[in-house]
This record gives structure tokens, sequence and C-alpha cells, in this order.
């Protein structure tokens, strides 16, 4: 049996003593987000944002096989969060239309979620009306009267069914349903069992030819926005869910494969994967943090640096110790920078003399370190 075929779907049951610690962790996570965001000067925020835009887009359509550009992305991204000039960018369609998703749903998060709010998310992941080359029935559930399985080829045995939705002809009246809940849930049930319990039923449900994975997603990213009243994005779910995806899908398969209204498990590792994302963000931010003092430490003692100087250093500081093996040469420099050999040397000499680098080796096995304090 499957979760929709209990005698008491959709009362989803979750045991809140159990959930406790995870979702007070969860909630201590983004808390200390929120609360260090708040201090991050405008373009460490600005920054921050960008990186989860870009992580996000990115990640939920890696959990469905499809590849981003990541250049495509940031570009896009920082497009429509304003940190770049639009002209100067070149568009991706299937990127704008993941991104389009993403932030429909969080603009979109003041409002009552209806039909066709969820099917103008999936309509806009098919602009041609296509999944690959099949085409789909977009901006409308599905309608075939043929099962809708999920299912792996077996080359030569018989094929594995690892779930089997409603039929279609039941889709409407249960989306229905879903969506009274979720407009009628928000402040009743804690944000984040409320973000886990959508999910999980859109997922059940199936509603859609293609697109669930992603159209859950978005719904998650409403859910979240409503719960934390902001539409600023500071980290990305779908990341840790790619991350984990192995996770990801026992977890969904475990909770809809089973006739048990008992979704604690699911819930509890949704909590855990918001946790890790807001984690991440913390960790980012710090070393954004890290940097802005550097620089700002960096520019008060040395003024005089010139914008090549300055070039090399940040992408110094930005690969690491390792980035450079033993440092970057006089060739890697000129590469760099696109200068002259001699400009080269005379800027690199100057860095040393400022104490910013220092030289190690001799020869061609000269070589130019940061110097971090």
């Amino acid at each position: 049996m499957y979760i929709w075929q209990s005698s008491h779907w959709p009362e989803f049951q979750f045991d809140l003593a159990t959930l406790q610690p995870v979702l007070a962790a969860a909630r201590y996570a983004q808390g200390r987000v929120m609360g260090l965001a708040s201090h991050l000067q405008l373009m460490d925020f600005g920054d921050l944002q960008l990186q989860g835009w870009a992580d996000e887009a990115m990640a939920t359509a890696q959990i469905e096989g499809e590849i981003l550009q990541i250049n495509s992305v940031r570009a896009s991204a920082a497009r429509r969060l304003g940190l770049a000039d639009a002209k100067a960018m070149e568009r991706d369609a299937r990127t704008e239309a993941t991104l389009d998703v993403l932030q429909a749903a969080i603009a979109q998060s003041h409002q009552p979620l209806c039909h066709e709010t969820l099917h103008g998310w999936q309509a806009a992941l098919f602009p041609n009306g296509r999944s690959g080359i099949q085409k789909i029935r977009t901006g409308a559930y599905r309608d075939h009267a043929e099962p809708m399985q999920i299912v792996t080829l077996r080359l030569g045995k018989p094929d594995t069914v690892h779930y089997q939705a409603p039929d279609s002809v039941h889709v409407h009246a249960e989306m229905t349903r879903l969506i009274d809940w979720f407009n009628n849930s928000l402040g009743k049930t804690d944000g984040l069992v409320r973000a886990a319990l959508a999910h999980l039923w859109l997922k059940a449900i199936h509603p859609y030819e293609d697109g669930n994975g992603r159209v859950g997603r978005a719904l998650v990213e409403m859910a979240l926005a409503q719960d934390l009243k902001t539409d600023k994005r500071l980290w990305s779910l779908s990341q840790q869910m790619w991350l984990d995806r192995v996770g990801y899908y026992a977890q969904l398969q475990a909770a809809t494969g089973q006739a048990s209204m008992d979704v604690t498990q699911w819930v509890q590792w949704f909590a855990g994967c918001i946790h890790k994302a807001a984690d991440a963000t913390w960790v980012h931010m710090q070393t954004a943090m890290q940097k802005t003092r550097f620089w700002a430490e960096l520019r008060a003692q040395h003024p005089q640096l010139t914008p090549t100087q300055t070039k090399a250093i940040n992408k110094l500081y930005d690969v690491g110790p390792e980035g450079f093996v033993n440092g970057i040469s006089t060739e890697k420099y000129v590469n760099l920078c696109r200068v002259s050999r001699a400009t080269a040397y005379r800027e690199l000499t100057a860095l040393c003399d400022m104490g910013v680098l220092v030289q190690t080796g001799t020869g061609r096995g000269t070589r130019y370190q940061l110097i971090q304090h």
C-alpha cells in the first residue's frame, strides 16, 4: 500500500516530542544566520544572497538530473538582485525558467496558494511544452489514464515500481485538499513541519507529468518565506538535499510507500537539512566577514595598491594556500593580470616590500605567498 491509500489519508501524524530537539536546533541555526546577516555590509549581504540563489537553482535542477551552467545561473541571479548590468549577460532559457519559479515562490508568498499559481510554476519550467524531446502537458494537472509511476527500468527484467500516485481523475480534488490545508495551516502548524508536510504531500500526489520535484521544492520556498516573514534568500535547502540526495529519495520513498500516516522520520530528516543549510551559510558569512576585514586593513595600510595587485591578492586569498602550489609565480601573475613580465616582477617585489607577500625559492622556482594575519 501507498500512503494515499490509507483510510486516514491525508491526516498526517508526527510526534512533536521526538521532533522538538531537531526543530529547536534548526530554529537556532536559522536565527543565528538571520541575526548575523543584519550586521553584514551591503556588498557582503548581496554576495550572500547571490550565493543562495545560485546554489538553490543549481541544486533543484541537479536533483532532477538537469545540469545548469554555473556562470549562467550566477549571471541571471545577479541581474535579478540588481548586482550587475543585465545587458551584459547572456540568458539561458533553462536557467531563467528555474530562477523564475524560485523567485515567484517567494514573491507570491504574501498571497494565498491556488491551482493557477502551481500551474504557472510548472509551465514556466517547460517553456516549449517539452521535457527533453517528449511533449508533455504543462500548466495543468496530468490527465492521462495510465498510472503515474516512479519506475526503474531494468534491461531484460521486470521494471521496478518504486511508487504509484493517485489516478489522474482524482488529482484535482487531492490538490484542492492540499491547497486548502496549506492556506489554513499558516500560523497554526510549526513552520518547518508545515514546509516538510507540504513537500511530501505534493510529491505523494505527483500532480504533473513532469516537474513535480521542482514545484514541490518551490512550495517549500514559499512556506519558509511565510514562516520567516522575509523575501531574502539566505541559504539553500535544495543544496543540502542534493548533497544527501540518496537520503532524500530514501526518505521520500519510506514516507510515501507505507499505509501509515506517521511521517515523523521524514519531518526529522527535513528539519535536519534546514539546520545544515543554515550552518553552511553561517560558515560562508564568517568567511565573507573575514575577507572584508582583511581588505579593510590592507587598504588602510597600503592605499597605493594598483588594480592588478588588488586582483592578484584577491585571487590568492580566494584560492587559499593550496590554490597555487607553494605560491604564485611571475609567469602566473603575468597571465592572471595581463601585464608584462617586467611589471609583474616589479609589482610582486613591491608587495613583498610591503609585507603583503613573502618570497620563497630562487630562479625559476621563485614563488610568492600571501601573508594573512
